[in-house]
């Protein structure tokens, strides 16, 4: 396999035109291609090797690779998981006592409540003002510590009353808006008209 370079053509899936197409490799990592752009549509994508093409050693030498390592060297044992079930977590706990889930209450880790809906439950995780909590059929995830004071509900106050007109007139002030914006003006004494 001759060695590619940044600026070189490989042969590639193109992502776009759905073929294996000649591209020009824009990026590599170490040795391998990480990024291409097709020469028949122009599209950019990550290399994806032409169907039948493979970088990864053949079958023929990883089963000699691996019968030699078998041979050399013995075998970890990989540890047993180790499943605890439900009712073993719950075993010494007060159920008797478990208070009533509510969002308003807060909880600790190792606490058991009930549930309307889930049942019994043991809480396993509590971060800021939500738990983990291990119910019998799966774990969810509920909020706690949100009691308080309750929020104050805005006021409704309607608009109030104004005469409504077109929109390219002024409109008029009321005369209950002009007595309180307009300063009151002095009475001039009347003078008779003459005849």
């Amino acid at each position: 396999m001759a060695t590619q370079k940044v600026g070189g053509e490989v042969d590639a899936l193109c992502t776009r035109c759905k073929l294996s197409l000649a591209h020009t490799i824009l990026a590599m990592v170490g040795t391998k291609i990480a990024r291409v752009r097709c020469n028949t549509c122009g599209g950019d994508h990550a290399y994806r090797s032409a169907p039948g093409t493979t970088d990864r050693p053949s079958a023929s030498t990883t089963s000699r690779a691996s019968s030699s390592s078998r041979s050399s060297t013995p075998r970890a044992e990989k540890p047993e998981k180790v499943v605890i079930s439900f009712e073993e977590q719950l075993a010494g706990k007060d159920i008797a006592n478990a208070p009533k889930y509510s969002p308003k209450d807060t909880y600790k880790v190792d606490q058991v409540i009930q549930h309307p809906t889930f049942g019994l439950g043991l809480v396993t995780v509590v971060r800021g003002d939500k738990v983990d909590i291990a119910f019998k059929s799966e774990t969810k995830t509920l909020v706690h510590g949100r009691g308080g004071a309750p929020a104050e509900r805005p006021a409704f106050q309607p608009p109030s009353a104004r005469q409504s007109g077109p929109a390219d007139k002024p409109v008029a002030p009321s005369p209950t808006e002009g007595a309180e914006a307009a300063p009151p003006e002095a009475s001039a004494p009347s003078v008779p008209a003459e005849d």
